[in-house]
């Protein structure tokens, strides 16, 4: 079994002739430290595969397994727990809080945790990052390429076993999304982490380890695990 398994996992919305199958039994395995691509076209089922596999919603049927548990045998609160020790999720809207700079951005999750910081590594995350220079600047005085870098930065710093982002390079140009993938790609091999990553552009799925093309709620080519 690989860090993250879904197992037949189903999302129902509506009944009968209004039945909508956004996933229908996809089956998927990753292993420890894959940097994953996953594409299709839009209403394909990408996002909701996303948000079921780091628990932001609760599947009709099927199971997920993350580190050897089960996720959706959880109780909410418990849930909400290991998903913020668990997981780290990059959005496309980036979701920084304006009135707080760079510094207090990165570290909030981690201190709505409770956590201890390892100040050291938040250091070495926003030096690799390139955000050294503008950890005391608010979200709005940065550009939209160091604005998704202070995000991922968030999603790294609670040392999360697994990134999930959400079309990270939806809002940027052409390239600045090459360097911010490429940040991506640094980081996952550097800390150790695994990251899935819903894009529609082609170009970027390619620089992953593996892409999975999803498609009317069903996985059709590379679920199986690592080639």
């Amino acid at each position: 079994m690989g860090i993250l398994n879904a197992v037949n996992l189903s999302k129902h919305y509506g009944k009968g002739d209004n039945l909508v199958r956004a996933l229908d039994g996809v089956n998927l395995d990753v292993a420890d430290g894959e940097f994953i691509a996953i594409v299709g076209t839009s209403g394909s089922g990408k996002s909701t595969l996303l948000h079921l596999l780091g628990g932001l919603d609760r599947a009709t049927a099927g199971e997920v397994w993350i580190g050897g548990q089960n996720i959706f045998a959880m109780k909410d609160e418990a849930l909400t727990v290991f998903r913020r020790r668990n997981i780290g999720f990059i959005f496309q809207n980036y979701n920084l809080v304006p009135i707080l700079n760079v510094y207090e951005n990165i570290v909030l999750p981690v201190e709505l945790d409770g956590g201890e910081i390892d100040r050291a590594f938040v250091e070495h995350v926003i030096s690799v990052l390139g955000l050294t220079a503008k950890i005391h600047s608010l979200p709005g005085q940065l550009s939209g390429g160091q604005q998704q870098r202070v995000a991922i930065a968030r999603a790294l710093v609670s040392k999360p076993a697994i990134v999930l982002a959400d079309e990270p390079t939806g809002n940027l140009d052409s390239i600045t999304s090459q360097e911010v993938i490429g940040l991506l790609k640094v980081t996952s091999r550097q800390f150790q982490q695994t990251i899935l990553m819903i894009t529609h552009n082609e170009e970027i799925a390619q620089l992953a380890d593996r892409t999975i093309r999803i498609e009317d709620g069903k996985i059709l080519t590379g679920g199986g695990g690592p080639l």
